[in-house]
């Protein structure tokens, strides 16, 4: 892995666009139409080499109402069929407030993570979960610019396939 991840930045606050009260519920399934509506909303463009953040509120309702299982249960999340865009529109890396990137329980029986299983070998792209997007979210909303800085460095630790980040965002 490159010692620096680093950037141009898209919020996608799907949470606000299309939830309810700012929150998508646990098995909602993010579309491809969901991703480039939200992107048409919020008048950001995303493209070759950009790092999206995807904002669906569930860390938001969770650090409200209890963590309860949070962290391996049900969760909004991206649908299977948006491999597709994550590889049309070339993006490097992709992350959400979730802890599994994609939508849970998953769309296919007897199939664990599968967008994990296409997006991570066959596109290679970098996956980031349980982001905190809230505060970004809320200035994002503020000023109209979904568009930043963004930098994640992993951890170097030879044979790891995965790593802690400290993401950092400068609008």
């Amino acid at each position: 892995m490159a010692a620096h991840v680093t950037g141009r930045g898209v919020l996608l606050d799907i949470g606000r666009t299309v939830g309810d009260a700012g929150e998508l519920p646990d098995g909602f399934a993010i579309t491809e139409e969901h991703l480039t509506a939200t992107a048409d909303a919020q008048g950001v463009t995303v493209g070759r080499g950009d790092i999206v953040l995807v904002r669906t509120g569930q860390l938001a309702r969770v650090r409200r109402d209890g963590w309860g299982d949070y962290a391996g249960g049900p969760a909004p999340g991206l649908s299977f069929t948006t491999a597709g865009w994550l590889h049309g529109s070339e993006i490097s890396a992709i992350a959400t407030d979730t802890w599994g990137f994609e939508v849970r329980p998953n769309e296919f029986e007897h199939a664990f993570q599968p967008l994990h299983q296409v997006a991570i070998p066959h596109i290679g792209l970098l996956i980031g979960e349980m982001w905190d997007l809230d505060a970004l979210a809320e200035d994002c909303a503020a000023d109209g610019v979904y568009a930043f800085s963004l930098t994640a460095a992993p951890l170097p630790i030879t044979g790891a396939v995965g790593s802690p980040v400290n993401p950092v965002a400068v609008k």
